[in-house]
């Protein structure tokens, strides 16, 4: 999930010559590379569940092979990184088929439960996000194949039979869950794809499998801890003692926690890009007046007033325009020293970047707006003709109104 431009934090006084910087690049932890482009982060929660990890996995290995000691924590921090790297190749899928479908990848993320890829485009057909969802898990199921091929070629009861049947295990667990018909998981993604071929509405799907994403979670709560009590997983009941309750009890709520936020946010973000026409430039430019870069303040003021114009554009001799004067410098300038201050002082140099079409609307608008961040934009017709001037804060304000309008 979803930033109409970022505000210019210059200073408020004084010309501006300085070209609008690129957005920085998406972080969330530590950078391991850049596979097909799309940069890989390792998020600060990962070092906790590798923690939690090493510390189970390596007292299931205390009572498999006991002769191991201490080395036990080694082998299970390897088996830790190792599944880690196999969730990576599980959104390596979903990126490559995003990218295939020319749907741009902001970045991979792995955290505390799995992975996410961040696509920042949606499917086009239902066809494809059904295809999207589906390489995640096919992979995870692919990949225990190979573990379980690769436990039969090496002795039960070693340090390497012991790591594939874990990470075979393991694989087979994510492509199952991750098959769960709920957003946000993948299966609640090929849900989305099945209803909205059948319906032809993409909100409908969105809105059925976000709602059994919700069903899922309270699933997860209430089922998890039962089903473990009742010896349904294969565990012994027997074994069962008040810690393994709350340890149970505290993942199902972190289960349900994460799938029913995830839930909430795609219908959230379904909702964002259904409001998104209704962000139009030309409905929301303000009209300008041209000035000269000389001309005081005060007057560049009384003539946009004269004229009901709510914007500045600083001009040359021959009519060109130079600069779009901000709002927030005007604002910061005393009324007694208007008439003492020229406009080019507060006037920011247009660059080409900060050129925009008339006719921009939804995503395509945004996009623009991200693309070079800036306060104000300069709206021009398809021959050239200034239009008016663009602030981002009527942006994000008629976004906020469009979001609270029911539909």
């Amino acid at each position: 999930m979803n930033e109409s431009g970022e505000r210019d934090k210059r200073g408020e006084s004084g010309g501006s010559g300085e070209k609008p910087q690129r957005p920085p690049e998406p972080g969330g932890g530590l950078l391991m590379g850049r596979p097909f482009g799309v940069p890989v982060y390792v998020a600060p929660s990962w070092f906790l569940v590798a923690a939690l990890i090493t510390w189970v996995f390596g007292g299931q290995l205390d009572r498999v092979l006991p002769e191991l000691g201490n080395l036990r924590y080694l082998v299970s921090l390897f088996f830790a990184v190792a599944f880690y790297a196999s969730v990576l190749v599980h959104e390596l899928a979903h990126t490559v088929a995003a990218l295939r479908f020319k749907l741009p990848v902001r970045r991979i993320q792995l955290q505390f439960f799995g992975g996410v890829s961040e696509i920042e485009k949606e499917s086009e057909t239902p066809g494809r996000e059904f295809v999207l969802a589906f390489v995640g898990p096919l992979l995870s199921l692919v990949l225990g194949g190979v573990f379980y091929a690769g436990m039969r070629i090496v002795e039960p009861g070693t340090v390497p039979g012991v790591l594939l049947a874990g990470l075979m295990i393991s694989n087979l667990i994510v492509a199952a869950f991750n098959l769960l018909p709920g957003l946000p998981l993948d299966g609640g993604r090929m849900l989305r794809a099945i209803v909205w071929k059948i319906t032809g509405k993409p909100m409908s799907g969105t809105i059925a499998a976000a709602w059994v994403g919700r069903a899922l979670a309270v699933a997860v709560l209430i089922g998890l801890p039962l089903l473990t009590h009742t010896g349904a997983l294969g565990n012994s009941t027997q074994d069962i003692g008040g810690m393994e309750t709350v340890t149970d009890a505290l993942l199902a709520a972190i289960l349900a926690a994460i799938i029913w936020t995830g839930a909430g946010n795609s219908l959230r973000m379904a909702r964002l890009r259904e409001h998104l026409p209704d962000l139009r430039a030309r409905t929301l430019t303000r009209r300008a007046v041209p000035v000269e870069s000389a001309t005081p303040l005060s007057e560049a003021l009384r003539r946009a007033n004269a004229a009901g114009a709510r914007a500045l554009v600083v001009v040359d001799g021959q009519g060109e325009p130079t600069g779009v004067v901000r709002e927030t410098a005007i604002v910061g300038v005393p009324e007694h020293r208007r008439p003492w201050v020229a406009v080019s002082a507060l006037a920011q140099d247009l660059t080409e970047d900060m050129k925009i079409a008339a006719e921009l609307a939804g995503e395509a608008l945004l996009e623009r707006l991200r693309a070079a961040p800036a306060t104000e934009y300069l709206v021009v017709e398809e021959t050239g003709e200034i239009y008016g001037v663009l602030s981002t804060a009527d942006v994000e304000r008629a976004f906020v109104s469009a979001m609270a309008r029911p539909r």
